[in-house]
């Protein structure tokens, strides 16, 4: 198995970095076009709600990134340094009531674009997992 990790300070701007990260590891392993925007959208939509929810945009708090590569599956494990929160008590966004509120959509996305959402940590570590055909190994 492959490992990649990365540590960034909870400011949004770093988005950016995260995104490099991808795109390098979309390289370094071979990840198929098909599922590489799933990652992108995913892992850069928990990497800002663990900036803006997990460690409320305290600078001094980091973000872990983490990518492990396995022959059949992707595994981006994202932790913050924050309170947790319970995934369970989430509203449903597509509920009726909720179709216009602002937010409360990004885990949803997640869990509709990965192949498995985990938490964690008392919620503080989310995996999100991709089942893909033979993960490349590092050139």
């Amino acid at each position: 198995m492959n490992q990649v990790k990365i540590q960034i300070p909870s400011i949004i701007e770093n988005i950016r970095i995260v995104e490099s990260f991808i795109d390098n590891s979309r390289e370094k392993f071979q990840i198929e076009d098909d599922i590489y925007g799933n990652i992108m959208v995913a892992v850069t939509e928990s990497v800002n709600n663990a900036i803006r929810h997990g460690n409320k945009f305290d600078k001094d708090k980091n973000v872990y990134l983490s990518l492990f590569v396995e022959p059949n599956q992707l595994r981006f494990e994202i932790e913050d340094e924050g309170n947790g929160f319970d995934p369970e008590s989430l509203t449903d966004p597509t509920a009726p009531e909720n179709l216009e509120n602002p937010g409360g959509r990004g885990i949803f996305l997640m869990r509709n674009l990965c192949d498995d959402v985990s938490f964690s940590n008392d919620g503080r570590t989310v995996s999100l997992t991709f089942n893909i055909e033979n993960a490349g190994t590092a050139n």
